[in-house]
């Protein structure tokens, strides 16, 4: 198992509350994150419409759909799929690791979790016309660190 990045001293037992754009459906989840990346390969990359996809990920019990929960469309099955928002098509979190845990999309958090990306994975098939212009680490597909624990699956 891999090593939490969030500090301990931030988080502290915080619920973080996140949304999605149209206010549908809401979710709490526990600021204890395990990891935390921008992953650019070409399915995060269709599922979000952007360059990269900056997710936190955290057992899949420590997220809960507060409302809402009727009008989440999931795509995939049980052990992996993402999950959106039926109305207004943001993408919430995806269900990852053979269903163990669940990447949270960073952008759908209203409060300020204690992680912050570590880490660009899936380089390798980055979008061309993106220029990754900060001094994270970069891999081209997962991180060594995270493949040899079973790590964040995209």
């Amino acid at each position: 198992m891999e090593k939490p990045v969030t500090s301990p001293e931030r988080a502290s037992a915080r619920t973080l509350v996140g949304k999605c754009q149209c206010g549908a459906v809401h979710y709490a989840v526990a600021d204890e994150f395990v990891y935390a990346a921008n992953c650019h390969c070409a399915n995060c990359r269709r599922a979000t419409g952007s360059a990269f996809k900056p997710f936190a990920g955290i057992a899949r019990d420590k997220l809960r759909i507060t409302s809402g929960a009727d009008h989440l469309m999931i795509f995939g099955d049980d052990d992996g799929h993402d999950a959106r928002c039926q109305a207004c098509g943001s993408l919430l979190y995806s269900v990852v690791r053979d269903g163990a845990f669940v990447h949270v999309a960073m952008g759908t958090l209203v409060d300020d979790p204690a992680i912050r990306p570590s880490k660009h994975i899936f380089v390798g098939s980055k979008a061309p016309w993106f220029t990754i212009t900060d001094d994270l680490p970069q891999y081209a597909a997962h991180a060594e660190a995270t493949a040899s624990a079973g790590g964040p699956a995209s």
